[in-house]
Protein backbone atom coordinates (compact mmCIF):
# COMPACT_ATOMS: atom_id res chain seq x y z
CA UNK A 1 0.00 0.00 0.00
CA UNK A 2 1.23 3.51 -0.79
CA UNK A 3 2.32 5.39 2.32
CA UNK A 4 -0.18 8.13 1.49
CA UNK A 5 -3.04 5.79 2.43
CA UNK A 6 -1.34 3.62 5.06
CA UNK A 7 -3.47 3.90 8.20
CA UNK A 8 -0.62 3.58 10.70
CA UNK A 9 1.41 6.23 8.92
CA UNK A 10 -1.57 8.59 8.69
CA UNK A 11 -2.36 8.05 12.37
CA UNK A 12 1.19 9.10 13.24
CA UNK A 13 1.20 12.01 10.79
CA UNK A 14 -2.10 13.48 11.91
CA UNK A 15 -2.34 12.65 15.60
CA UNK A 16 -1.95 16.42 16.11
CA UNK A 17 -1.42 19.49 13.94
CA UNK A 18 2.38 19.82 14.24
CA UNK A 19 3.26 18.23 10.90
CA UNK A 20 0.41 19.91 9.04
CA UNK A 21 1.31 23.31 10.51
CA UNK A 22 4.92 22.97 9.36
CA UNK A 23 3.74 22.29 5.82
CA UNK A 24 1.22 25.11 5.81
CA UNK A 25 3.83 27.52 7.18
CA UNK A 26 6.17 26.97 4.22
CA UNK A 27 3.40 27.88 1.78
CA UNK A 28 2.21 30.86 3.79
CA UNK A 29 5.69 32.36 4.06
CA UNK A 30 7.11 31.67 0.61
CA UNK A 31 4.25 31.43 -1.89
CA UNK A 32 4.58 33.85 -4.79
CA UNK A 33 0.80 34.08 -5.04
CA UNK A 34 -0.10 36.42 -2.18
CA UNK A 35 -3.81 35.64 -2.43
CA UNK A 36 -4.04 32.81 0.09
CA UNK A 37 -4.99 29.22 -0.69
CA UNK A 38 -7.91 29.07 1.72
CA UNK A 39 -9.37 32.36 0.48
CA UNK A 40 -9.06 31.04 -3.07
CA UNK A 41 -10.81 27.79 -2.17
CA UNK A 42 -13.68 29.71 -0.63
CA UNK A 43 -13.99 31.84 -3.79
CA UNK A 44 -14.73 28.68 -5.80
CA UNK A 45 -17.55 27.53 -3.51
CA UNK A 46 -21.22 28.24 -4.12
CA UNK A 47 -22.80 28.25 -0.66
CA UNK A 48 -26.44 29.28 -0.36
CA UNK A 49 -28.24 30.51 2.74
CA UNK A 50 -29.57 27.72 4.99
CA UNK A 51 -27.76 25.03 3.00
CA UNK A 52 -25.94 22.01 4.46
CA UNK A 53 -22.20 21.63 3.85
CA UNK A 54 -19.93 18.69 4.65
CA UNK A 55 -16.14 18.92 4.66
CA UNK A 56 -14.19 15.67 4.60
CA UNK A 57 -10.65 15.92 5.96
CA UNK A 58 -11.12 19.32 7.57
CA UNK A 59 -7.75 19.21 9.34
CA UNK A 60 -7.50 22.04 11.84
CA UNK A 61 -10.38 23.96 10.26
CA UNK A 62 -8.25 26.61 8.55
CA UNK A 63 -10.65 26.98 5.60
CA UNK A 64 -13.43 28.17 7.88
CA UNK A 65 -11.33 30.05 10.42
CA UNK A 66 -9.99 32.28 7.66
CA UNK A 67 -13.35 32.81 5.97
CA UNK A 68 -15.83 32.85 8.83
CA UNK A 69 -16.91 36.43 8.07
CA UNK A 70 -17.98 35.31 4.59
CA UNK A 71 -20.36 32.53 5.60
CA UNK A 72 -23.99 32.97 4.49
CA UNK A 73 -26.74 33.13 7.12
CA UNK A 74 -28.24 29.89 8.37
CA UNK A 75 -25.47 27.68 6.97
CA UNK A 76 -25.23 24.20 8.49
CA UNK A 77 -21.56 23.28 8.47
CA UNK A 78 -20.41 19.77 9.35
CA UNK A 79 -16.65 19.44 9.49
CA UNK A 80 -15.11 15.99 9.68
CA UNK A 81 -11.74 14.31 9.72
CA UNK A 82 -10.55 10.71 9.93
CA UNK A 83 -8.18 11.81 12.72
CA UNK A 84 -9.70 12.45 16.15
CA UNK A 85 -6.73 14.69 16.93
CA UNK A 86 -7.44 16.89 13.93
CA UNK A 87 -11.15 17.04 14.71
CA UNK A 88 -10.35 18.11 18.28
CA UNK A 89 -8.06 20.89 17.04
CA UNK A 90 -10.70 22.09 14.57
CA UNK A 91 -13.18 22.23 17.46
CA UNK A 92 -10.78 24.42 19.44
CA UNK A 93 -9.96 26.66 16.47
CA UNK A 94 -13.61 27.22 15.57
CA UNK A 95 -15.07 27.60 19.05
CA UNK A 96 -16.32 31.09 18.16
CA UNK A 97 -17.92 30.06 14.88
CA UNK A 98 -21.68 30.32 14.55
CA UNK A 99 -24.01 27.72 16.09
CA UNK A 100 -24.50 25.83 12.82
CA UNK A 101 -20.99 24.31 12.93
CA UNK A 102 -20.58 20.68 14.03
CA UNK A 103 -17.38 18.62 14.07
CA UNK A 104 -17.15 14.84 13.81
CA UNK A 105 -14.74 11.97 13.17
CA UNK A 106 -15.73 10.46 9.81
CA UNK A 107 -14.26 7.94 7.37
CA UNK A 108 -14.94 9.13 3.81
CA UNK A 109 -15.45 5.49 2.79
CA UNK A 110 -18.43 5.16 5.17
CA UNK A 111 -20.12 8.54 5.61
CA UNK A 112 -22.70 8.29 8.42
CA UNK A 113 -25.41 10.49 6.90
CA UNK A 114 -28.58 9.82 4.95
CA UNK A 115 -28.93 10.02 1.18
CA UNK A 116 -29.13 13.45 -0.48
CA UNK A 117 -28.17 15.17 2.79
CA UNK A 118 -25.77 17.92 1.62
CA UNK A 119 -25.85 20.62 -1.03
CA UNK A 120 -22.05 20.81 -1.14
CA UNK A 121 -19.19 18.53 -0.06
CA UNK A 122 -15.55 19.62 0.20
CA UNK A 123 -12.40 17.50 0.23
CA UNK A 124 -9.24 19.61 0.46
CA UNK A 125 -6.05 17.69 -0.32
CA UNK A 126 -7.33 14.47 1.25
CA UNK A 127 -8.53 12.08 -1.46
CA UNK A 128 -5.00 10.73 -1.99
CA UNK A 129 -5.14 9.52 1.63
CA UNK A 130 -8.23 7.35 1.00
CA UNK A 131 -7.40 3.66 0.42
CA UNK A 132 -10.55 2.95 -1.63
CA UNK A 133 -11.46 6.09 -3.55
CA UNK A 134 -14.17 4.39 -5.57
CA UNK A 135 -15.96 3.52 -2.34
CA UNK A 136 -15.49 7.09 -1.13
CA UNK A 137 -16.85 8.54 -4.39
CA UNK A 138 -19.91 6.31 -4.11
CA UNK A 139 -20.50 7.55 -0.57
CA UNK A 140 -19.96 11.19 -1.51
CA UNK A 141 -22.38 10.93 -4.40
CA UNK A 142 -24.93 9.19 -2.18
CA UNK A 143 -25.03 11.94 0.46
CA UNK A 144 -24.83 14.79 -2.07
CA UNK A 145 -28.22 16.11 -3.11
CA UNK A 146 -29.22 16.37 -6.80
CA UNK A 147 -27.85 19.61 -8.21
CA UNK A 148 -25.18 19.72 -5.51
CA UNK A 149 -21.43 20.11 -6.02
CA UNK A 150 -18.42 18.20 -4.79
CA UNK A 151 -15.28 20.35 -4.47
CA UNK A 152 -12.04 18.36 -4.42
CA UNK A 153 -8.57 19.91 -4.37
CA UNK A 154 -5.43 17.98 -5.22
CA UNK A 155 -1.93 18.34 -6.64
CA UNK A 156 -0.23 17.72 -9.96
CA UNK A 157 2.42 15.15 -10.74
CA UNK A 158 5.27 17.70 -10.54
CA UNK A 159 4.06 19.43 -7.39
CA UNK A 160 7.09 20.29 -5.19
CA UNK A 161 9.30 18.08 -7.35
CA UNK A 162 12.39 20.15 -6.48
CA UNK A 163 11.99 19.29 -2.79
CA UNK A 164 12.05 15.60 -3.59
CA UNK A 165 15.17 16.04 -5.71
CA UNK A 166 16.86 18.04 -2.94
CA UNK A 167 16.20 15.36 -0.33
CA UNK A 168 17.71 12.67 -2.55
CA UNK A 169 20.83 14.80 -3.03
CA UNK A 170 21.41 15.53 0.64
CA UNK A 171 20.39 12.24 2.26
CA UNK A 172 19.24 9.20 0.24
CA UNK A 173 18.30 7.33 3.41
CA UNK A 174 16.06 10.18 4.48
CA UNK A 175 14.65 10.38 0.96
CA UNK A 176 13.52 6.77 1.22
CA UNK A 177 11.29 7.84 4.11
CA UNK A 178 10.19 11.15 2.63
CA UNK A 179 6.73 10.95 1.09
CA UNK A 180 5.51 13.13 -1.70
CA UNK A 181 3.15 12.76 -4.63
CA UNK A 182 -0.55 12.03 -4.62
CA UNK A 183 -1.13 8.24 -4.65
CA UNK A 184 -2.82 8.40 -8.04
CA UNK A 185 -5.41 11.16 -7.63
CA UNK A 186 -3.85 14.11 -9.45
CA UNK A 187 -4.76 17.16 -11.48
CA UNK A 188 -3.87 15.06 -14.52
CA UNK A 189 -6.18 12.08 -13.92
CA UNK A 190 -8.67 13.23 -11.29
CA UNK A 191 -11.27 14.29 -13.83
CA UNK A 192 -11.40 10.77 -15.22
CA UNK A 193 -11.98 9.26 -11.79
CA UNK A 194 -14.69 11.76 -10.90
CA UNK A 195 -16.46 11.51 -14.26
CA UNK A 196 -17.54 7.94 -13.43
CA UNK A 197 -19.60 9.29 -10.53
CA UNK A 198 -20.61 12.84 -11.43
CA UNK A 199 -22.44 14.36 -14.39
CA UNK A 200 -20.02 17.24 -15.02
CA UNK A 201 -16.44 17.89 -13.87
CA UNK A 202 -14.53 21.16 -14.14
CA UNK A 203 -10.90 21.84 -13.18
CA UNK A 204 -9.79 25.23 -11.84
CA UNK A 205 -6.06 25.72 -11.22
CA UNK A 206 -4.37 27.87 -8.58
CA UNK A 207 -1.27 29.58 -10.04
CA UNK A 208 1.65 29.65 -7.65
CA UNK A 209 5.22 28.64 -6.87
CA UNK A 210 7.45 28.78 -3.79
CA UNK A 211 10.39 31.18 -3.59
CA UNK A 212 12.22 29.91 -0.52
CA UNK A 213 14.86 32.20 1.03
CA UNK A 214 15.36 30.54 4.44
CA UNK A 215 16.75 27.08 5.16
CA UNK A 216 15.03 26.13 8.43
CA UNK A 217 11.37 26.31 7.25
CA UNK A 218 12.17 24.10 4.27
CA UNK A 219 14.02 21.60 6.47
CA UNK A 220 11.08 21.51 8.86
CA UNK A 221 8.71 20.90 5.94
CA UNK A 222 10.79 17.95 4.81
CA UNK A 223 11.02 16.46 8.30
CA UNK A 224 7.27 16.86 8.76
CA UNK A 225 6.73 14.61 5.76
CA UNK A 226 8.76 11.54 6.69
CA UNK A 227 7.85 8.33 8.42
CA UNK A 228 8.00 8.26 12.20
CA UNK A 229 11.18 6.17 12.11
CA UNK A 230 13.17 8.98 10.48
CA UNK A 231 16.16 10.38 12.37
CA UNK A 232 15.16 13.91 13.34
CA UNK A 233 18.76 14.64 14.42
CA UNK A 234 19.49 15.11 10.72
CA UNK A 235 17.83 18.53 10.86
CA UNK A 236 21.07 20.48 11.25
CA UNK A 237 22.80 18.78 8.32
CA UNK A 238 19.68 19.30 6.21
CA UNK A 239 19.61 22.99 7.10
CA UNK A 240 23.31 23.30 6.25
CA UNK A 241 22.81 21.72 2.83
CA UNK A 242 19.85 23.96 2.01
CA UNK A 243 21.73 27.03 3.25
CA UNK A 244 24.64 26.20 0.94
CA UNK A 245 22.19 26.24 -1.96
CA UNK A 246 20.79 29.55 -0.82
CA UNK A 247 24.30 31.01 -0.49
CA UNK A 248 24.87 30.16 -4.17
CA UNK A 249 21.49 31.18 -5.60
CA UNK A 250 19.78 33.44 -3.06
CA UNK A 251 16.48 31.64 -3.56
CA UNK A 252 15.22 28.10 -4.16
CA UNK A 253 12.36 28.02 -6.66
CA UNK A 254 9.87 25.21 -6.11
CA UNK A 255 7.11 24.18 -8.50
CA UNK A 256 3.54 24.17 -7.21
CA UNK A 257 0.76 22.42 -9.10
CA UNK A 258 -2.53 22.69 -7.24
CA UNK A 259 -6.15 23.14 -8.14
CA UNK A 260 -9.76 22.15 -7.59
CA UNK A 261 -12.16 19.83 -9.33
CA UNK A 262 -15.79 20.97 -9.20
CA UNK A 263 -18.03 17.96 -9.81
CA UNK A 264 -21.82 18.22 -9.98
CA UNK A 265 -24.52 15.62 -9.41
CA UNK A 266 -27.49 15.68 -11.76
Amino acid sequence: MNVFSDKSFLADQYQNTANLNARIALHVRFSENTYGWFAWIYDQLTLAEKSSILELGCGSGELWRGNQDRLPPGLELILSDFSAGMAAQAHRNLAQLHQGCHIAVVDAQAIPFKDNRFSAIIANHMLYHVPDRERAFAEIRRVLCPGGCFYATTIGERHLVEINELVWQVDPELAAEFYWGSNGFTLENGAGELARWFSAVQLVCYPDRLLVTEAAPLADYILSSVKSSADYQRRESLIAFIQSRLDDTGVIEITKKTGMFIASKS
